[in-house]
């Protein structure tokens, strides 16, 4: 016959276990890798997810934020208009992640073009100058640059 006194036993020692264990979350959080080395240990994914769980655990023991906190701040900081793009050379996504990146991408090309017009002109300028001044040669970034000309001899 089944008992039912026994069964109200686990039930309220289940009950306890969870409320007297229920702080031991995060630290319970960080045995998670333990039981992936059956299945992970020949390809390295158990010491890559305590690693991460080891990172995660510091850094909000440090910021008080976890990883993830962090980078919704840093979401709502940098895509203050909850922008929805399509990622550069993605076609199937779509998301605010996408939106940042895409804004960073174009600052950071708007730069190099802009540092790249700089060097140019300032070649052009150093290149007039020396031929101006009848030299042969120049030296731009620690490199020589001819500013004569040779003719060939197959000229028809």
């Amino acid at each position: 016959m089944y008992k039912k006194s026994g069964s109200m036993k686990k039930t309220l020692s289940l009950i306890a276990a969870l409320f007297l264990l229920s702080g031991c979350a995060e630290t319970f959080a960080l045995l998670g890798p333990i039981t992936t080395i059956g299945a992970g240990a020949g390809s390295g994914k158990a010491v890559q997810s305590a690693v991460s769980s080891a990172m995660s655990y510091g850094v909000k023991k440090q910021t008080g934020k976890s990883p993830s906190e962090h980078a919704l701040i840093y979401m709502k900081k940098n895509n203050p208009e909850n922008k929805k793009e399509k990622c550069i050379g993605l076609n199937s996504t779509n998301s605010k992640a996408c939106a940042i990146a895409n804004k960073k991408v174009a600052l950071v090309t708007a730069k190099v073009k802009e540092t790249v017009a700089i060097k140019k002109i300032n070649f052009k300028k150093q290149f007039a100058k020396a031929r101006k001044a009848g030299e042969n040669s120049f030296i731009f970034n620690n490199k020589i640059y001819n500013t004569t000309f040779k003719e060939s001899n197959d000229s028809p």
